[in-house]
């Protein structure tokens, strides 16, 4: 009951605000234009006016594909197969698991997102727990008040992942992984064991998420200026509420499942000039457009469970009163104030 009526409020808290959307969506289009940019550069340069150029023009040419993947450096190593259609969000998962790193250009733009994410988030979990227009004035001041206490709350997130990173997944895949299956005949058992243990890895990653995020909640709607105490608070708060805020989790995640399957069935393949490409183009947006919006989904609902468990209509983050709506706008359409 809590998590459908968390789930459908958040619902409604994302759908008042569609400018949040609009917003990050272009924040992510200008971050990633420079990479774009960069990487049509190094093909237009390795390209030339050679044959393959024709022959890649009109679909896939492996061959020259090879060649460029073979001498591809920095953001050019991520010019693969991977690339096409569904197989990108499918790499991208595959990478997170197996604790690949990333190229630096790429980490570089992903630490920008990360920060720029972090700046946003006030304003965005400021408008979705008053529940009303703050304007553009109210949301990028709520976002420079929360915006150092979140880089400070990111700090302390990023040694928690370290550590997992670092020290559980090596002695999950490099040393309990080996040591298990080193007796097995058969490979499907091996995978098994290797799928069990991706499970186990991920739930270490939700929990975490799970904290962080409710700690972001708490500090907006609490007005905290106490990173270390928020996120104390959040973990009381889920682990209390913990069925409900799983419950959440796992709606939320259906549906960005649901979402990633229509994206599969719809994602084109190897795209060919002319409307395909711009079709293949096309989908690919919506899909980025629709999971921002799970995203921005998770935030409304989480803010909403945590609002009904533990605020009520005058807390923290209750709208605040504005013309023609205010107190003194009253007083005076009634001939002043009554009493001092």
């Amino acid at each position: 009951m809590k998590t459908a009526r968390a789930f459908r409020d958040g619902l409604r808290r994302v759908s008042d605000a569609p400018a949040i959307l609009a917003g990050v969506y272009l924040m992510s289009v200008l971050l990633s234009l420079p990479l774009a940019a960069a990487l049509r550069g190094m093909l237009a340069d390795h390209l030339a006016n050679s044959l393959a150029a024709d022959s890649a023009l009109r679909g896939v040419n492996y061959d020259w594909w090879q060649e460029f993947s073979s001498q591809a450096v920095g953001l050019g190593t991520t010019f693969g197969p991977s690339i096409i259609g569904f197989a990108a969000p499918l790499k991208n998962v595959s990478d997170l698991l197996d604790n690949r790193a990333l190229a630096t250009v790429v980490a570089g733009a992903a630490a920008a997102f990360l920060v720029l994410w972090a700046f946003l988030a006030g304003g965005i979990l400021n408008r979705y727990a008053r529940q009303r227009p703050t304007r553009t004035s109210g949301f990028f001041s709520a976002c420079g008040v929360f915006f150092f206490r979140f880089l400070r709350l990111g700090l302390m997130a990023w040694v928690i992942y370290f550590l997992l990173f670092q020290y559980v997944h090596r002695w999950l895949f490099d040393d309990l992984y080996p040591y298990v299956t080193r007796d097995f005949a058969v490979e499907r058992n091996a995978f098994a064991v290797r799928v069990a243990l991706y499970a186990v890895f991920g739930a270490l990653l939700v929990a975490v998420n799970l904290v962080f995020d409710y700690a972001k909640v708490r500090a907006v709607v609490e007005d905290r200026r106490s990173m270390l105490g928020a996120l104390r608070a959040a973990v009381r708060f889920v682990w209390r509420q913990a069925g409900a805020v799983s419950g959440l989790y796992v709606a939320t995640a259906i549906l960005f499942l649901a979402v990633a399957l229509v994206y599969a069935l719809a994602a084109p393949g190897v795209w060919s000039p002319g409307w395909s490409m711009w079709g293949g183009f096309l989908a690919g947006q919506i899909y980025i457009v629709a999971r921002l919006w799970v995203k921005l989904l998770f935030y409304g609902s989480e803010t909403s469970l945590f609002q009904a468990e533990l605020a009520h209509a005058g807390y923290t983050a209750a709208p605040q009163p504005t013309w023609p709506e205010s107190p003194a706008a009253e007083a005076i359409m009634h001939g002043g104030p009554r009493s001092l």
